[in-house]
């Protein structure tokens, strides 16, 4: 009989379910529960159970197919107890963009309920501002083109604030390889600093909002750390210096220099891939991160930056023509410190401006 080796917390069989298959509601009936082993351990089993007739449709008996998934369901409570006890927010999402799995701390963070998150698309509560850049680093995600994503974000908290999360998603493929979900790490800025928005101020820039260097560092430090061994892919970082700021400055005042720097901030941030990393070093510089498929690529990118910042703005009502000078440095090295993958940038940004002195003046 099934309940001589059914685990006692376990219905031996499950009489609605029979009644269904036997009234031809239901062709058959599927059912995970556990069994005891004769040794007194548990296993799971994935039970299939279907209604063998005679000829003339009458009931004989029920052909039951035993499957053992212990592994599979040990593995399910694993992946739970991860979820649940991780010490960020953590999530699961859906092809569409929609919660399927959140933890605690996710609930907590965003001042939602799990059922209210759950179903819910992120978009809904990402800032305005930021909903371009997370569209495309979800598209990007779920087409393939990247697998993994880091970026920082503002959500909009159940109260109406924004929080500025770190989120770290990677893309779980199907058996044809082919996206099927994405796991989400969502991790506030400055948490451990108790005041958000000081922790915030820690690690960017007060006038265009890009990454200090402080945070510029640790950006750095992760994506030597994630490249990729035995691959062409580089890390290349270029480093932007505006020629003629202190002119912009002595002509027209520094809320036009000011100006010039938000404004070319901005035009770095669009010229950017979701997951790159723009930051202001100081003064006149900024610093891209960008992962690029060769050498070759990364110089690409480096003079289509240099093209950018040389086209014409409108700053303060006066017609002004940026001038900047773009160094760059590629590795695919993990292990090269990070400020000397700055400074051999900041060497080639000279020489270049060098070089460009020289031919203007011919």
């Amino acid at each position: 009989m099934p309940r001589e080796f059914t685990f006692p917390d376990d219905d031996a069989l499950d009489r609605e379910a029979i009644d269904r298959v036997i009234q031809g509601r239901d062709d058959s009936y599927e059912v995970e529960k556990r069994f005891l082993g004769s040794d007194g351990h548990v296993v799971w089993a994935l039970v299939t159970n279907s209604l063998i007739r005679d000829d003339d449709g009458r009931p004989l008996f029920f052909l039951s197919q035993v499957q053992d998934i212990t592994v599979r369901r040990e593995f399910e409570r694993r992946w739970q107890q991860t979820v649940s006890n991780a010490p960020v927010g953590m999530a699961l999402i859906d092809l569409e963009g929609c919660f399927t799995e959140v933890n605690d701390r996710l609930c907590a963070e965003l001042g939602y309920s799990r059922d209210e998150l759950l179903g819910t698309n992120f978009l809904a509560l990402t800032y305005g501002a930021d909903l371009p850049a997370a569209q495309e680093a979800f598209a990007d995600a779920v087409e393939g083109r990247q697998d993994k994503v880091s970026v920082e974000r503002r959500y909009r908290h159940k109260d109406g604030h924004p929080l500025w999360v770190f989120v770290r998603a990677g893309v779980v493929s199907d058996a044809d390889d082919r996206p099927a979900y994405l796991v989400v790490q969502f991790d506030p800025v400055g948490e451990h600093l108790g005041d958000r928005r000081l922790a915030y101020l820690a690690l960017h820039d007060t006038l265009t909002g890009l990454a200090n260097r402080t945070l510029l560092l640790d950006r750095l430090e992760q994506e030597l750390t994630e490249l990729p061994s035995g691959e062409d892919e580089v890390l290349a970082v270029l480093l932007v210096d505006l020629d003629n700021l202190k002119t912009i400055n002595d002509q027209y005042g520094h809320a036009a220099g000011d100006q010039l720097l938000t404004t070319t901030a901005d035009s770095l941030l669009k010229a950017v891939r979701a997951g790159d990393t723009v930051a202001r070093l100081g003064g006149d510089e900024f610093v891209i991160l960008a992962r690029l498929a060769s050498s070759s690529a990364a110089e690409a990118f480096r003079l289509r930056i240099a093209r950018l910042l040389g086209s014409e703005g409108v700053t303060s009502g006066e017609l002004l023509r940026p001038r900047a000078s773009v160094g760059i440095t590629t590795t695919r090295a993990p292990n090269v410190p990070p400020e000397e993958l700055i400074a051999e940038a900041d060497q080639d940004m000279y020489a270049r401006k060098k070089e460009r002195k020289a031919s203007d003046s011919l």
